[in-house]
């Protein structure tokens, strides 16, 4: 059984990249945030219970997207306009040396993840904006790695369709 102490490090651990992924499948600072703390809770609820977790980045993630389903359920999406409006900040008071915001022109991969399917968008977000591999997000999303492979290479075509136009 996990201990508060382990739980507390995952938390440090795993939460800046908890809430990059909620920010980009909701494009909204507030909702990311509230969406990374419903994961802590719900993920400490199943501790709390006794349950053991093999591999915590994997479930975290898991709960993530289940909470991040739960919301979509309750909210409309946003559009780019609105995005615009509100500004784009995904993680808050970041550091300037973090790879995704100093790489990365933040609008355009918004532009091109909203010309997406919602499951090409989360494949693409958890591959290259979270890093996980191919085994990882099969883990996550509850299915076999030749299938996440098949729904990324699909994902990748769509991107290479979007670019052609």
């Amino acid at each position: 059984m996990m201990t508060e102490a382990e739980f507390l490090a995952a938390y440090e651990r795993f939460s800046d990249a908890i809430f990059r992924h909620c920010f980009f499948r909701v494009y909204d600072r507030e909702a990311a945030r509230d969406l990374t703390q419903e994961t802590f809770v719900r993920t400490w609820e199943y501790v709390a219970k006794g349950r053991d977790i093999d591999n915590i980045r994997a479930f975290l993630y898991r709960v993530a997207n289940n909470a991040i389903i739960d919301y979509s359920r309750k909210k409309r999406a946003l559009s780019l306009d609105e995005l615009s409006e509100k500004g784009f900040d995904p993680a808050g008071a970041a550091d300037p040396t973090r790879d995704i915001e100093a790489n990365l022109d933040a609008r355009e991969v918004m532009k091109v993840l909203l010309n997406l399917t919602s499951d090409a968008k989360d494949l693409v977000v958890m591959r290259y904006i979270d890093g996980f591999g191919p085994k990882e997000i099969a883990q996550i999303i509850g299915v076999s790695e030749n299938v996440v492979s098949v729904r990324l290479n699909r994902a990748i075509k769509q991107l290479r369709e979007y670019y052609d136009r």
